[in-house]
């Protein structure tokens, strides 16, 4: 077979990735029953038994165009008496179109009744406009309510019989141009319409009708008054540039191609001057529509009465104003977005009917309707189906005029199957609940925002799941929001969801922050009962897993609480806040030692607390992560205890900070000494006094017989507080003792014997 480069098809934009696909169909159904076609890089391949010139001479000398034919839009042509795009073709006698008359005489047999309620219309709004009344009383006639009543009940009466056309074409329509009529619209349950946004609202996009335009560009190309239907002396440039690339003068200005090629439709900046006039290759405008036919709705199941024609198209969801550069709120509202698919493996055009018949995403149990969704359920597909890319397309309002199918990005399927995605499960209903809250007119700015960078990050995700730092960027955002709900701006969503064990695992990049982030978030009163008294509290007030509130409607707050500290502004005062009510905690039951002890075995090296005290790493980014992570199900964090990447081999901590770390410890020291802990180190730290801290420390120590090198210490404000801070992240019995060795080696060993 040759395989045709057919550079003048690209995925982008969606007019010539429709063309591919028309070129494909045309051929395999007219000429080459066994040709495919494929996608290599930013143009398609097609293979065939036919040489270049035998592919040329079809096109010019006997391809039959497509029935294409929309009698319920007043712009195809049908409510004209001879209008200058269908009249032409009604009237040619070549046999290659024959097709098409015979689709434009079915709908001629179904719109009689039709015709004579739009002629009345017609009339009624034509009394308005003679000529021979003064502008004041034409103004005055469309005000009266007489004419206003007239003209209601005929376009009442018109829209009627456009209603009852649907099911009649859909139970009568056999031949070809019903295949039309699947791609452009779908008829419920009651029959009603749907609209698939990829053909307007009908095979109309406002004021422009695609099958009008297609018979007057067939009509550019052919001589529709010859017998033989024979090629315009131009149409053979025209073609070699649509299907080759070959650069020609075939452009023609002033034809409006719609949704489909925004570059090429004209408009504000769109040349030199104020205004552009649109550019277009007749051929470009025939094979797209050839193409547009395959996306048939042949999937009309599970329609329902919000998303009946976007579910009954290929790969079709709704609008989501993220995961592009341009996204805004105002996306939001578009007609939805589509997403086409790009395959590398030649495939035949059965083949390629049967995968957009089945065009149709899950993620678990439920059918996809949101593009982050349906990226999520792509990277969990992997190359199952053969595709191995998506050209993302939103049909979204742009430069003030019609919805433009503007190309939104390339959704690169994985090469293989990443398991850690099946965590982004558990943030399923959380998710919904948030768009919702997000999405409410009195939704605040920072809080929509919030929502929009996560679903970024989510979407970013999607394409390299294999990347911790994008997990990582994805449990950052997921704080965020929860830092912007303790003010009680969108608290029905409620809080970040259980989060299964498997999320450490995918978000470790074996850096610090997250290792200490992991320690802080799961350390314990308790580490012999971990899955108790963890640290959350002091983060968000929480009943059962939901939001404790106080206050009704548009007033509820978090409920106030004692024991919540943390006000995610800073890293390190919500570190400190947290250390010190553990440590009023403990005085008011009683006890002398410091509350936090290593959860789930996960706890922070002597290497990462030097690197923290050192001032090397980010406290701020270290305890949005750990807010994130104080969100991980215990119980199964019990079940899968994680194995964290080991730290780096890095110097000691001072040893003027280890004196202080062994004066604040949660237990005794491995051989029963145990130094009882002083809260008033703490608060010198706080205030910037490390001499006094260090002090009170070195006295504790003596008092229990623990041996310390260490006398004095200095150390400057900032430096101070960095040693409060370290305190907040929970060593092992393990680094207390070595520690201790550190600081009197000798004496320990004497001591241990």
């Amino acid at each position: 077979m040759i395989v045709h480069h057919l550079d003048g098809c690209a995925p982008a934009p969606l007019a010539h990735y429709l063309k591919a696909l028309g070129i494909l169909r045309v051929v395999a159904e007219q000429l080459d029953p066994k040709a495919r076609g494929w996608w290599e890089g930013e143009r398609f391949l097609l293979a065939s038994e036919k040489d270049e010139g035998e592919l040329v001479e079809f096109f010019l000398q006997r391809y039959a165009p497509a029935a294409i034919v929309s009698p319920w839009n007043k712009g195809s042509g049908f409510f004209y008496a001879g209008d200058p795009g269908l009249a032409p073709l009604e009237a040619s006698t070549a046999a290659r179109f024959e097709p098409l008359r015979q689709g434009i005489r079915a709908a001629r047999e179904k719109l009689d009744a039709m015709a004579q309620a739009d002629q009345r219309v017609r009339a009624i709004k034509a009394e308005a406009k003679n000529p021979g009344l003064t502008k004041s009383q034409r103004d005055l006639l469309r005000q009266s309510d007489d004419y206003k009543k007239r003209l209601a009940e005929a376009e009442r009466h018109f829209k009627a019989l456009k209603g009852g056309l649907f099911p009649a074409l859909r139970r009568d329509w056999r031949a070809s141009h019903r295949r039309w009529m699947d791609a452009a619209l779908v008829v419920d349950a009651d029959g009603d319409a749907r609209f698939p946004a990829l053909l307007g609202t009908g095979g109309n996009d406002g004021r422009l009708d695609f099958t009008n335009n297609y018979y007057q560009r067939l009509g550019a190309l052919f001589d529709l008054s010859d017998p033989q239907g024979r090629a315009r002396p131009h149409a053979d440039a025209a073609l070699r540039e649509a299907l080759f690339g070959h650069p020609t003068r075939s452009q023609v200005a002033g034809i409006a191609v719609g949704q489909f090629a925004p570059g090429g439709a004209g408009g504000a900046n769109a040349s030199v001057g104020v205004d552009g006039a649109s550019q277009l290759n007749p051929w470009d405008f025939v094979l797209m529509l050839e193409g547009a036919i395959l996306f048939a709705a042949a999937s009309t199941q599970r329609m329902n009465t919000h998303r009946g024609a976007r579910a009954a198209a290929p790969f079709a969801v709704g609008a989501q104003g993220a995961g592009y550069a341009s996204a805004a709120a105002s996306d939001e509202g578009a007609r939805g977005e589509q997403w086409m698919p790009l395959w590398s493996q030649p495939i035949t055009c059965a083949e390629l009917q049967r995968l957009l018949a089945e065009g149709r995403a899950q993620l678990s149990a439920k059918a996809v309707s949101e593009p982050l969704d349906l990226a999520r359920a792509v990277a969990r597909l992997g190359v199952a189906r053969g595709i191995t890319a998506f050209e993302r397309y939103g049909y979204i309002e742009r430069n003030g005029q019609s919805n433009l199918a503007v190309p939104l990005g390339r959704f690169v399927v994985p090469d293989r199957i990443i398991p850690a995605m099946a965590c982004l499960d558990d943030l399923d209903a959380w998710l919904v609940r948030l768009r919702r809250e997000a999405r409410g007119d009195k939704a605040p700015a920072r809080f929509t925002l919030a929502e929009r960078c996560l679903a970024d990050a989510l979407f970013a995700l999607t394409q390299h799941p294999d990347e911790a730092l994008r997990w990582q960027l994805v449990l950052e955002r997921l704080a965020d929001i929860e830092a912007i709900q303790i003010h009680g701006v969108g608290i029905k969503a409620g809080p970040i969801p259980r989060l299964r064990a498997q999320w450490l695992e995918a978000a470790d990049d074996g850096s610090a922050e997250f290792r200490l982030a992991a320690a802080f978030a799961l350390q314990c009163s308790d580490a012999d009962r971990p899955s108790h008294d963890g640290v959350r509290r002091h983060w968000l007030t929480l009943s059962k897993g939901r939001f404790k509130t106080a206050g009704t409607g548009g007033a509820q707050r978090l409920a106030p609480d004692a024991d919540r500290v943390m006000q995610g502004r800073s890293g390190e005062a919500d570190a400190l806040a947290m250390l010190s009510r553990r440590l009023v905690e403990a005085a008011q039951r009683g006890e002398r030692r410091l509350p936090l002890e290593p959860g789930f075995d996960v706890s922070a090296s002597r290497h990462d607390l030097a690197r923290l005290l050192a001032g090397e790493l980010d406290i701020d980014r270290c305890l949005r992560l750990a807010r994130a992570l104080m969100a991980l199900d215990r119980n199964d964090l019990t079940a899968h205890r994680p194995r964290l990447t080991p730290a780096v081999p890095a110097d000691w901590p001072d040893d003027a900070w280890l004196a202080i770390r062994l004066a604040l410890l949660p237990w005794p020291l491995p051989d029963g000494r145990h130094a009882g802990v002083d809260p008033a180190i703490v608060r010198r730290l706080e205030a910037g006094d490390a001499a006094s801290a260090v002090t009170i420390a070195i006295r504790r120590l003596r008092a229990a017989d623990i041996p310390c090198a260490v006398r004095v210490a200095a150390a400057a404000p900032e430096l101070a507080r960095r040693y409060a801070v370290a305190l907040a992240f929970p060593i092992s019995r393990r680094t207390a003792a070595q520690f201790a060795q550190r600081l009197s080696p000798f004496a320990n060993q004497e001591h241990a014997a």
